[in-house]
């Protein structure tokens, strides 16, 4: 039954004006549509996502959402030159390197927070 349906992303925002901003300037999304609820949705690579109010924002420690990038170079160098700061990890076999992890698979992947303090991720094709 679910195996046909889309998958969507629901992201809290403490501030959403602020959170519009960030998602502007950092990652150069805009807004695609208005949710009934007062959120907004945004389109990235066929996929949408929700962008809401919430007094919970900031408080899940694990990845939100993730963006694979054909060009993980590329990305990382526009994240960082727009001020993105990247996590770094120190778990046993999951260590990051200048915010960068080597995946077992040999791709790579960074994680960063959103105005908001989601948990963001950018990992190579």
């Amino acid at each position: 039954m679910f195996d046909a349906l889309a998958l969507e992303a629901t992201l809290p925002a403490a501030d959403l004006d602020r959170a519009k901003a960030w998602y502007q300037d950092k990652l150069g999304l805009s807004p695609t549509d208005e949710g009934d609820e007062g959120g907004v949705y945004y389109e990235t690579g066929g996929a949408r996502f929700l962008l809401y109010a919430s007094t919970f924002a900031g408080t899940n420690q694990a990845t939100a959402a993730s963006f694979e990038v054909p060009d993980f170079d590329g990305a990382v160098a526009t994240l960082r030159g727009s001020g993105v700061v990247f996590e770094e990890y120190d778990f046993d076999d999951f260590q990051t390197v200048d915010g960068v992890l080597e995946l077992p698979d040999g791709r790579r992947g960074v994680w960063f927070k959103d105005s908001e303090g989601n948990i963001l991720n950018v990992v190579s094709k």
